[in-house]
């Protein structure tokens, strides 16, 4: 298990969110109460149309809440910056540059001549580059970052995805289902290096997912939303499982086995989802 700062690195405090429709108000989420330590990976999981992508928008600082209020690191969040990065499931990719390219965007922006709007020295080109080509490194893609996103495969377009992400430094990684379309082996294979990437990057990092199996063998907590609309978080769950995670030896513990049980038993009886007839 993580060792994690007892410090309140992200705060949710009693955040509503809710659109004008046509029909009226409709409300998205209530009453979201949730903090954060820092390091920590927490899972954010629940039914289609719970709020999930949501509140992962608002901590992004890509929409502000009705009501309420979202704090990290001790300051309030207004709008996006660059110590919190998103992964969507869509990667996303530039498909005229190269995977180097793409991420060189990001670190430009961050460390470079836009820097200089945050009061901060523009780092060297060289610098640039060498942030650049360390992120795509580390998600294993050093062989292909002069290549182009379609001649790549998927897995590997959200490398560069998450290698772009990575690329600034954040506080706080954002993941919304970025294995989503992915077949079950690269799904696999990603999640084991995701695993590694922030065991070494100490990132805190909070991830939205439908899958029970990718929320309790990656995350230190896993929070359970109910329906929606006017979803809430119904139940928060402490995975207490020994780092670094072996998948073998996951499908072999009884601890692995009660956890996955319990979201089940949470989705699947207490939040039993009625689809809409035709």
């Amino acid at each position: 298990m993580n060792e994690h700062n007892d410090q309140k690195f992200l705060e949710i405090q009693g955040v509503h969110q809710s659109f004008a429709t046509a029909k009226g108000e409709f409300v998205a989420l209530r009453d979201i109460n949730l903090t954060v330590k820092k390091g920590e990976f927490i899972a954010l999981i629940g039914h289609s149309g719970c709020g999930k992508s949501t509140l992962l928008n608002l901590i992004a600082g890509l929409a502000q809440p009705t009501q309420g209020t979202l704090i990290c690191a001790n300051k309030e969040i207004t709008g996006p910056g660059p110590e919190r990065a998103v992964v969507f499931q869509n990667h996303s990719l530039l498909p005229w540059l190269t995977c180097f390219e793409n991420v060189y965007l990001a670190v430009e922006r961050v460390f470079g001549s836009s820097a200089r709007v945050g009061g901060k020295s523009a780092e060297p080109k060289a610098k640039l580059k060498e942030r650049t080509q360390a992120a795509l490194e580390m998600v294993g893609l050093s062989h292909a970052m002069y290549k182009r996103p379609g001649e790549i495969s998927g897995g590997m377009k959200q490398r560069v995805g998450i290698a772009r992400a990575l690329s600034m430094a954040p506080q706080v990684l954002l993941l919304d289902e970025p294995f989503g379309a992915l077949d079950a082996l690269t799904r696999a294979k990603l999640q084991d290096e995701l695993t590694q990437i922030v065991a070494q990057t100490q990132s805190t990092v909070v991830m939205v997912t439908h899958d029970v199996d990718e929320a309790v063998f990656l995350s230190d907590k896993i929070v359970m939303m109910t329906n929606g609309p006017a979803a809430t978080i119904g139940e928060i769950l402490n995975v207490e499982l020994e780092r670094p995670r072996s998948r073998l030896q996951m499908a072999e513990s009884l601890d692995y086995q009660r956890y996955r049980k319990s979201v089940i038993d949470f989705l699947y009886t207490r939040q039993a989802h009625v689809e809409k007839q035709a």
